[in-house]
């Protein structure tokens, strides 16, 4: 088998579960992109790939990750899982997906593409399912990497095929979301997903935000800490330096040099 999971946290994790139990040995593959934002317009067509690179082209800019335009090849991991799966009649393929916006717009993504092997495709969602923490706690997990390892072992049980009627329905879903192409989309529950604009989040990341200067490296910390908001480091600095183009922020430091060298504050209101 081949297990599909949508963020590189998860593939070591379901690799050490794989370890516990022999039934699950398969390749872990994962889906890089993360279709919960940016623009998702004709996103199978070239036209709309290329309106999607370029705009990751630019978010990356002066980020940590700028090499990663280049290693997210999504289209080619489809066109190699593909391929195995016409070459080998025995295979199938588990997708494994968390309670969020991330796993479950990869889902949308990927599945539309794997129709023609219905019944050899099986989905795991592990969707308000209550798990054991490291303390022996019950806990409902985001994200498959917050499960620990030998918890997966009871997980797998949940594995079913995709439907028919899914694979004609949630493709339309997410045409559906292609068309609206607002830039964020929102995890409301189930597998439902809802489209929002960029600044969806610019109200809660000015709150986090001061009068007075500080490391751009503190205010993600206090974002990731304090804000219910769920999306990438990336997304969030290319909308604070949208925010300072908008003229709300001023920025200190020379974003050539990176991130670190960067202080971020509110701009003062000037009275007339």
């Amino acid at each position: 088998m081949i297990h599909i999971v949508f963020n590189e946290a998860d593939v070591a994790v379901l690799q050490q579960a794989i370890a516990l139990d022999g039934s699950l040995e398969g390749e872990v593959v994962q889906i890089k992109d993360d279709f919960a934002v940016g623009p998702i317009a004709n996103i199978y067509e070239t036209e709309g790939y290329q309106q999607r690179r370029d705009w990751w082209q630019n978010a990356l800019q002066y980020s940590p990750y700028t090499d990663q335009i280049d290693l997210v090849d999504d289209k080619m991991t489809v066109f190699n899982l593909i391929k195995q799966l016409n070459e080998d009649e025995s295979l199938e393929v588990w997708i494994w997906m968390g309670q969020n916006q991330h796993d479950v717009c990869g889902y949308y993504w990927l599945m539309p593409q794997l129709k023609d092997f219905q019944g050899r495709i099986q989905v795991l969602y592990l969707n308000n399912l209550p798990f054991i923490n490291e303390k022996g706690g019950i806990f409902y997990p985001s994200w498959l990497s917050e499960i620990q390892p030998k918890e997966f072992l009871k997980a797998k049980k949940l594995a079913r095929p995709i439907t028919l009627s899914e694979f004609e329905i949630d493709p339309d879903e997410w045409l559906k979301l292609c068309r609206e192409n607002s830039g964020v989309r929102l995890l409301e529950g189930g597998k439902k997903i809802v489209s929002k604009g960029y600044d969806y989040y610019d109200a809660e990341i000015l709150t986090m935000i001061s009068a007075e200067p500080q490391k751009l490296s503190k205010i993600m910390g206090n974002i990731a800490n304090k804000t219910k908001i769920k999306t990438g480091d990336v997304f969030l600095v290319w909308r604070i330096r949208k925010l300072a183009e908008f003229g709300d922020l001023e920025i200190g430091g020379d974003w050539e040099k990176g991130w670190k060298e960067i202080s971020v504050k509110l701009k003062p209101v000037i009275l007339e």
